[in-house]
């Protein structure tokens, strides 16, 4: 994991209709989007794991154009999302990451389909351990990757939050 000079992570809370979540950034995009009702710990530990020694600083106002469009998303009036990433993982994570997405909203694909598509067919498994790495929950959407047979598999999140994703796509359709 490549070491990164101390840079301040800025943190909200997105309290939304009934979802309850933390995001972080940097000063060049958004890093993290935790879990549904997840504590302020998970966010504090991510951060000290991948940005040591980096302050995590409150701050609504930086954050505001990041969780406007991820309410936006929730209420259903966004498929597409346009706020800057900054993925934080190893080259291969990255690659997978991307994959993630360009699955188009409301539709999904298997584990199988995504090492597919970065030309690893043989790193089903890898690929499944780099989705489940994913600390960009929603706008790098890990949600719409199942089972090969189409069953739901492991969420970061929670199979419950994966559901309620995959219903609100679906509803918009």
């Amino acid at each position: 994991m490549k070491e990164h000079a101390a840079e301040l992570i800025y943190w909200t809370r997105i309290i939304h209709n009934k979802w309850k979540m933390y995001m972080a950034a940097t000063s060049k995009g958004l890093v993290y989007v935790g879990p549904h009702e997840t504590p302020f710990e998970e966010l504090a530990l991510w951060a000290g794991k991948h940005f040591p020694g980096s302050p995590l600083v409150e701050d609504n106002e930086i954050l505001k154009p990041y969780a406007n469009e991820v309410m936006d998303y929730l209420d259903g009036t966004r498929t597409v999302f346009t706020i800057p990433l900054e993925y934080h993982g190893t080259p291969f994570q990255q690659k997978v990451w991307q994959a993630l997405c360009d699955i188009p909203y409301g539709e999904t694909k298997s584990y199988s389909d995504i090492a597919n598509s970065i030309n690893k067919p043989s790193a089903v498994r890898a690929v499944g351990t780099a989705i489940g790495a994913n600390p960009i929950l929603i706008t790098v959407p890990c949600h719409r990757v199942l089972g090969k047979n189409g069953s739901l598999t492991g969420y970061r999140g929670g199979l419950e939050m994966k559901t309620r994703l995959l219903a609100l796509e679906k509803r918009d359709l």
